[in-house]
């Protein structure tokens, strides 16, 4: 059985690797928006039979794919990005000790990396991702984290900035960062990363367009050292140029 990576979306951002695991599969298991992706791959899947699981039902979804592997079926569960960054990697793997399955993690390009591109190279040192979902996280924990990270000079990346339940959140997380760090500091959002209607924003942490960031942003916050030339937004691994 395969936990895929689908990276951002777009089909010429898959691995090869993934699109493999994919070609392989009898059975294509994930969340709709998901299976909707593959769906308009260029590859055939007419052969395939998709599953598809709302928000929400990860356990679920995980615990169908590994009963229906069991049955000798090959199974692919797909997740955006890699599976291994908020995505069904973990569940599969947790599950797994209940069955006799051997489960392959195929890797693909995260948001972060994947938006880093799109801006210029804003991850060039020391870093972090976190997501301000607090669906399975304390809101608390998030803005402690959060705050860590400011002090300790990371250049931040912020998944799941919004959503249609939750609006404040994420200016609640700037508010803080302006606490604590210089109000220049370049920021890059970026809207549907190599999806259609991809949109990139460079701005600083007191000029940020709050409605402009959606569900589909994803944010990146630079640290002391960073800056925005010939509008690319780079941060300095510490080479003297």
């Amino acid at each position: 059985m395969a936990v895929v990576g689908l990276g951002p979306g777009g089909e010429h951002t898959l691995t090869i690797e993934a699109k493999n695991a994919l070609q392989k599969a009898e059975i294509i298991i994930g969340y709709k928006t998901y299976i909707k992706l593959v769906k308009n791959f260029e590859f055939d899947t007419s052969d395939k039979k998709f599953l598809e699981f709302g928000m929400k039902k990860e356990i679920e979804r995980a615990k169908k794919a590994l009963n229906t592997a069991s049955e000798g079926k090959k199974v692919a569960v797909v997740s955006s990005g890699d599976p291994g960054v908020y995505g069904m990697a973990g569940p599969i793997l947790e599950l797994s000790k209940h069955y006799n399955i051997d489960v392959e993690v195929i890797p693909g390009l995260t948001a972060s990396n994947a938006s880093a591109s799109v801006l210029g190279a804003p991850l060039m040192h020391d870093y972090v991702t976190i997501s301000l979902s607090d669906l399975l996280t304390p809101f608390d924990v998030i803005k402690n984290r959060v705050k860590k990270a400011a002090e300790g000079d990371f250049v931040i990346t912020l998944y799941n900035p919004k959503s249609n339940q939750r609006q404040v959140q994420f200016q609640t997380i700037i508010e803080l960062l302006l606490e604590l760090k210089s109000h220049d500091t370049p920021v890059g959002i970026v809207k549907n990363c190599k999806r259609p209607n991809e949109r990139a924003i460079l701005t600083t942490l007191s000029q940020i367009p709050y409605d402009e960031v959606d569900m589909l942003s994803t944010v990146i916050i630079g640290n002391s050292q960073s800056y925005i030339e010939l509008d690319k937004f780079i941060t300095p691994r510490g080479y003297k140029i």
